[in-house]
């Protein structure tokens, strides 16, 4: 009788997604002397749980600040630049494997700006000083523990300050790197190439670069962001313009120079002129942000599939919510995304918001069940911040499924989940699924 029941189970398994749809909350409103103006650069959230990101403008000085901000909105300002010490910091933060926060300022002190180290707690160290050339991007901590960014120049940086310019290549690099599976360090120009549209490229951590790709402008035109590697090895990226209707495209690239144009936004509803870089989330999709377009012309977010499909998943009504979007999404431990708009929200400086959406596996469907002993266990595909409840019922006629007491996993990191059901084996012969709750 046994056997039997666990051929029915199988037969009988399924994932229950949520029919809610996503939603929008504001954590912060910028109100422009106090606490900072203008966020253009994506959040991080660092190993305490909390996010960091950077205003350009206002605060005690109106040069830019350095803030953190809890998942439940408790906001902090921890530091305020002064002019002297940078200004107008426009990039991310990254954190180092020290603990500490780093990141560019593209103005102030006695040139062009400044590599800074600050710790959680506010205390700002600036680590080098450009004077012939600003730096267009952050940085990023290599797997040898340096620091790699962009200025006219391609650097390197230690914690501690010591300096190398790598290469300059022609366009001018923009938006930061990233370091991909191989070890080679990828980005992009927003200008150069045959037809000044822009350029791919590939660095190593001693200077050898490759151009992999010009932009040709029907293929998509003036990159401003950093890539993302997919799950499959390739990058991913935008462009803010060209495309087959000028508005901006979704790109794929391999790290041989093969590209693929995704997607070409029409610049109406779906959005337009994405200058955000993309983040991978923990249900293989990609999710951006657009400056423009989506129903009120005021920007959007965006769900891409690998294979191209987009869906707008939100337009932003200049108002309250906010508007204009040049900052990157991140997804939270807690599987929501966190992003800012440049403009709107409350008093018009800008918005931090949690968006979040119902995530579905990349597979639908229990990948095992197996009975062990007087139990049974059962492994799910997952996607991180969401709720699988194990139910059960004794047929699939009426509709009557009852959870299984103590069966109830949250999952925060989006892998493949192990669950079991105590004395399950033991029980009456019936049917199993999953419930999944956001």
């Amino acid at each position: 009788m046994k056997p039997f029941r666990i051929l029915v189970a199988i037969a009988a398994l399924a994932l229950v997604g949520s029919a809610s749809g996503q939603t929008l909350a504001i954590l912060h409103s910028f109100a422009g002397v106090s606490d900072g103006a203008y966020p253009v650069a994506a959040l991080v959230q660092a190993t305490d749980g909390n996010f960091y990101g950077t205003a350009q403008r206002g605060e005690t000085y109106g040069d830019g600040t350095v803030f953190r901000i809890a998942a439940n909105g408790s906001f902090t300002n921890l530091y305020s630049f002064n002019g002297n010490d940078g200004s107008y910091p426009q990039s991310a933060l990254v954190q180092g494997n020290d603990g500490n926060l780093y990141g560019t300022t593209p103005q102030g002190g006695a040139g062009y700006g400044f590599v800074f180290r600050i710790t959680p707690s506010g205390v700002l160290t600036n680590l080098h000083a450009f004077f012939n050339y600003p730096p267009s991007g952050g940085v990023v901590q290599g797997s040898d523990g340096y620091f790699y960014g962009e200025a006219t120049w391609l650097y390197r940086i230690s914690s501690s300050g010591s300096f190398t310019n790598l290469y300059l290549p022609d366009g001018g690099p923009v938006g930061g790197l990233v370091q991909g599976s191989d070890g080679y360090f990828y980005g992009t120009t927003g200008g150069g190439g045959a037809s000044y549209d822009g350029t791919v490229f590939r660095i190593s951590s001693t200077g050898d670069f490759t151009n992999l790709y010009a932009f040709t402008g029907s293929d998509g035109a003036y990159p401003s962001s950093a890539l993302v590697q997919g799950s499959d090895g390739n990058l991913y990226g935008t462009t803010s313009g060209g495309g087959a209707y000028g508005s901006g495209t979704v790109f794929r690239i391999s790290t041989g120079g093969d590209l693929t144009n995704l997607y070409s936004f029409t610049g109406g509803a779906d959005g337009a002129i994405p200058e955000s870089p993309l983040v991978l989330g923990s249900d293989g999709n990609f999710y951006g942000t657009t400056y423009s377009g989506g129903t009120h012309a005021t920007g959007t977010v965006f769900q891409m599939s690998p294979g191209g499909g987009l869906t707008n998943l939100y337009s932003f009504t200049g108002g309250i919510d906010g508007a204009n979007p040049r900052a990157g999404l991140i997804q939270g431990s807690d599987g929501s995304f966190y992003g800012m708009a440049d403009h709107g929200g409350a008093h018009k400086y800008g918005a931090i918001f949690k968006f979040t959406v119902p995530l579905n596996p990349p597979a639908n469907q229990v990948s095992g069940i197996q009975p062990t002993g007087t139990n049974v266990v059962f492994t799910i595909p997952s996607v991180a911040g969401e709720t699988y409840q194990l139910q059960f019922a004794t047929d699939l006629v009426s509709g009557n499924w009852s959870n299984v007491d103590g069966v109830c996993v949250s999952n925060s990191i989006g892998a493949a989940l192990t669950v079991t059901n105590f004395g399950g084996a033991t029980g009456p012969q019936g049917f199993y699924r999953f419930a999944i709750t956001p």
